[in-house]
């Protein structure tokens, strides 16, 4: 799907140059712009591979354990019983400590493993707790936006951290406000 809409954007890039004249420079944009995506994909990249070497790092040495038990409070209130599982509560608890991190990818396995996890708890799906999850994780409360610095550093950015307070409020905002609508989601449609 996203090669369509690269190539559906390519060619228009090509024919609204055309139409206005300026071929050559949209010919001239198109290895430059190039470099630039390949440049932000690797410093992007580099990012992600070693916040995700420290996550399995923690999951190797027994780290995500006790982070586990630290955030067991957080997440059997807000998963309630599908948290009592403890490989549940060890990839929810590394979804979010990964999230906080801000590296929403590094937390995309974990998340999966979580979901696969609530979706078997007792015996019988979750749904609900999945689908939390699936909130929080779009959501995803930050204290730490890794990606996001990553990228302005990329693009020459003196202070890449200087967003923190509109990142943590906005965050804070998001998750608040998915947390609510889910609650009262589910209490208007219980299945």
């Amino acid at each position: 799907m996203m090669a369509k809409v690269f190539s559906l954007l390519f060619v228009l890039a090509l024919c609204f140059g055309a139409a206005g004249g300026k071929l050559e420079q949209v010919s001239a944009a198109l290895p430059q712009g190039a470099a630039g995506g390949v440049e932000l994909a690797l410093s992007i990249g580099g990012t992600m591979c070693v916040w995700s070497g420290i996550l399995e790092v923690m999951d190797q040495s027994g780290l995500t354990e006790k982070v586990s038990r630290l955030l067991s409070p957080v997440i059997r209130g807000i998963f309630g019983k599908a948290a009592q599982d403890k490989q549940a509560r060890q990839a929810l608890s590394q979804n979010m400590a990964a999230n906080l991190l801000g590296l929403g990818s590094a937390a995309t396995p974990a998340g999966l493993r979580a979901a696969r996890r609530l979706a078997q708890t007792g015996g019988r799906p979750d749904h609900s707790a999945v689908l939390r999850l699936m909130v929080l994780n779009s959501a995803s409360l930050q204290l730490i936006p890794a990606n996001v610095a990553a990228v302005r550093a990329a693009a020459g950015s003196v202070q890449p951290f200087a967003i923190l307070p509109a990142v943590w409020l906005a965050s804070l905002g998001s998750v608040c406000a998915a947390l609510a609508v889910s609650a009262l989601l589910e209490r208007v449609w219980r299945p």
